[in-house]
């Protein structure tokens, strides 16, 4: 790799705005993997490292908390009227926005389609094959999510 390409890479990975995101989403992620474990969920240590990694949904969003982190030091790094701050700021409403109403929409309806299934194979023998329930957020997982996001940021913009 060129000298001037490794120094490059190490001055996105080194700055606030990259430092803010990855850690915002690394610790929203270590948290959702605690209290998944605190709840049992994850019973082994192969389910606690795929919730790590993985999972979506669950407390809390780390969406929400990588999208706000993202938008908070682009803000405090380039200003807020920058066209690079208001495309990640609506990018940021655009993905919890989603969090909220499209993925917990279409989660829902996949559980339901899963049980008429699993009814249908009872009563009637008929095959089915389950769909993947995709997990949205609730309002309280988003926002904790965003406070998460917010305060990393502003640590890592200042700091």
């Amino acid at each position: 790799m060129e000298a001037r390409t490794v120094a490059a890479l190490y001055e996105m990975v080194s700055g606030p705005v990259f430092l803010s995101a990855f850690f915002s989403w690394f610790i929203a992620q270590f948290l959702k993997t605690i209290i998944d474990v605190v709840r049992h969920r994850s019973r082994t240590s192969g389910e606690a490292v795929s919730t790590m990694f993985w999972k979506t949904g669950g407390m809390p969003s780390s969406h929400s908390s990588l999208v706000t982190a993202l938008a908070t030091s682009i803000g405090f790094e380039y200003g807020a009227g920058t066209p690079i701050f208001t495309l990640s700021l609506f990018y940021g409403v655009l993905i919890i926005r989603d969090a909220l109403g499209v993925r917990r929409s279409s989660g829902l309806q996949a559980r339901a389609l899963n049980e008429i299934g699993a009814q249908l194979v009872r009563r009637f023998g008929i095959r089915y094959h389950p769909v993947k329930e995709v997990s949205g957020h609730t309002p309280t997982e988003v926002t904790v999510g965003v406070a998460l996001g917010f305060f990393i940021a502003v640590a890592f913009s200042l700091l």
